[in-house]
């Protein structure tokens, strides 16, 4: 019984062994559509299709910089922001490496990232007037105690001529 290459048995477990490529029947060079279309990250596969529909969410985040950032959810961003950036970092780690998934998942981080930015921004400025609109009322308090307090000597003065 022997198991070397070319016998009936071998080839018969060939299966279990590495394959063997015949040099003399060598692949015929394929378009540059067929490569995608047959590509393990290809239009006939998942990894294909999930980066195209994320992008409309990446489209969805960025037609939100046209509205006022009082109107945006700083819940929702930074969860965009930092799915974003784990899947970024996941699609690089997984086989086979899907760049189209990173690409879509990298616009997904800087789209979050820049409406956080926005948001935080603006809280911070909304903080900023109402701590001056604070100080200025304390201020006209004060100028409305020595108004009130002038016209009460002028009402007494007056009152006892």
């Amino acid at each position: 019984m022997s198991f070397r290459p070319g016998s009936r048995i071998f080839n018969a477990f060939r299966p279990f062994f590495r394959q063997q490529r015949n040099q003399s029947t060598a692949a015929p060079e394929q378009s540059g559509f067929q490569k995608l279309w047959n590509s393990p990250v290809g239009p006939k596969t998942v990894h294909f299709w999930a980066p195209i529909m994320k992008w409309s969410i990446v489209i969805a985040g960025a037609s939100d910089l046209a509205r006022p950032a009082s109107q945006l959810s700083l819940n929702t961003n930074a969860a965009l922001m930092t799915t974003g950036l784990i899947w970024t970092r996941w699609c690089f780690v997984i086989r086979p490496k899907n760049i189209f998934l990173a690409t879509v998942n990298f616009f997904l981080f800087l789209t979050g990232a820049t409406q956080t930015t926005r948001i935080l921004m603006w809280q911070r400025s909304v903080k900023d007037a109402e701590s001056q609109a604070q100080a200025e009322g304390k201020e006209l308090k004060e100028e409305l105690k020595d108004v009130a307090a002038k016209v009460e000597g002028k009402v007494e003065n007056a009152a006892k001529s």
